[in-house]
């Protein structure tokens, strides 16, 4: 049965959280028995069999934090995870998503699926002296909806034929600050979108020091570049010159802005509510 793509799908981790499970069928990976990396590796003796480890994480929905925690045993396990494991957490969390980012002869997850299934569950937060010059650390995100209809808003005019999955933003309470908002997202065939014709033909910079958090690939900076549209600060309900965002060189968003609080009265100014 074909999937049809949609517009808007939410995503959750699977943990304590109430989700219709889809299981997509796949051949079984080829069976390897040793550790592929090192003579001085702990799983010398071999390890359990790949397909043994794809029924295991098929049973428990393909939990995050456990291809997380298996990943670190050794370079054998992390290799099964990027290739197979968050490949199959892409497809149950997100099936039409990933359905349409394939679509059209298009491959820009493969080979980076691990990268793919951190950004739909994590909000890279930020560091003082970081992107923007924020401290909001890095969490897990129980629930996101990810969006190519609000991701039309985040692309100048002359790029709107191109496809931009956008996230809700992730809103964190900042003494200092305010109300702050985390959002990221992932072009669709990035490679060959209007959106990075633009940015080579502007000859924009990449960012000198930092880097996509989920990708570690360089990262050009729309701000300076002139490509952040007004329609993005409606979108997110955020102050017009508090827009901030990031592209890196596989199609990934990262951005920031300062969310407007909600007024209470017309006739005063505005003030946080609180329960």
């Amino acid at each position: 049965m074909t999937m049809t793509p949609t517009k808007d799908e939410e995503i959750t981790t699977g943990s304590g959280v109430q989700t219709e499970v889809r299981v997509l069928e796949m051949a079984l990976v080829v069976k390897r028995s040793r550790c592929t990396h090192s003579t001085t590796c702990l799983c010398l003796k071999g390890h359990i069999n790949e397909d043994a480890l794809f029924l295991v994480f098929r049973h428990i929905n393909w939990n995050p934090r456990m291809i997380t925690l298996i990943s670190c045993i050794c370079k054998w396990f992390d290799e099964i995870a990027k290739r197979v494991l968050w490949k199959e957490f892409c497809h149950a969390r997100a099936p039409k998503m990933m359905q349409d980012l394939h679509s059209g002869g298009s491959h820009i997850v493969d080979g980076n699926w691990k990268a793919l299934g951190k950004l739909l569950i994590h909000c890279s937060g930020c560091t003082t002296g970081g992107l923007f010059d924020v401290r909001v650390p890095g969490h897990f995100v129980p629930k996101t909806r990810f969006s190519k209809t609000s991701g039309k808003s985040f692309l100048p005019p002359m790029c709107r034929t191109d496809v931009l999955y956008v996230s809700d933003p992730c809103e964190h309470l900042d003494e200092e600050e305010g109300d702050l908002g985390f959002f990221r997202g992932i072009f669709k065939s990035f490679a060959s979108s209007k959106f990075k014709k633009v940015l080579i033909d502007k000859q924009a910079n990449f960012h000198p020091n930092e880097v996509c958090p989920y990708c570690k690939a360089k990262l050009w900076d729309l701000l300076e570049a002139d490509l952040i549209p007004t329609s993005a600060a409606v979108r997110l309900d955020a102050y017009d010159d508090s827009v901030e965002y990031y592209v890196c060189l596989n199609g990934h968003i990262i951005g920031f802005c300062a969310m407007m609080t909600v007024s209470d009265s017309e006739g005063e100014g505005t003030s946080n509510i609180k329960n």
